[in-house]
């Protein structure tokens, strides 16, 4: 599977865009399914801020998520962030990296994705 070439994506909330939490729900689920069925995928997905609830229990894109996860993509959440929410223990994929680690991959990274 190629990947984007040093793309960081970000996702920065529950969700994709700011409304309504049905609408952006269904939106970010939508732009995961659509990116799994794309041949080329991003290298890693950062999760932080309410974006870290999209990888714990409950999540309603967990199955898309592990799509990704299966096909190579690593899924990186803030420590900080889960430590916040109180879902440390409630990650069902994916690393808990800290903000050296985004920093670290952000200065890396060609181009960054902001969702």
């Amino acid at each position: 599977m190629r990947t984007f070439k040093n793309t960081l994506l970000q996702i920065t909330q529950y969700g994709m865009g700011s409304g309504d939490e049905t609408l952006d729900l269904l939106l970010v689920s939508n732009y995961l399914k659509l990116l799994g069925e794309e041949t080329v995928l991003p290298k890693v997905i950062v999760f932080y801020n309410g974006g870290v609830k999209l990888i714990c229990k409950g999540s309603p894109v967990l199955e898309i998520l592990h799509d990704l996860d299966q096909k190579g993509v690593k899924m990186i959440a803030c420590k900080t962030c889960l430590n916040h929410f109180q879902l440390s223990d409630k990650m069902e994929l994916g690393l808990a990296g800290t903000m050296i680690d985004i920093m670290q991959l952000q200065k890396a990274a060609e181009k960054v994705i902001n969702l």
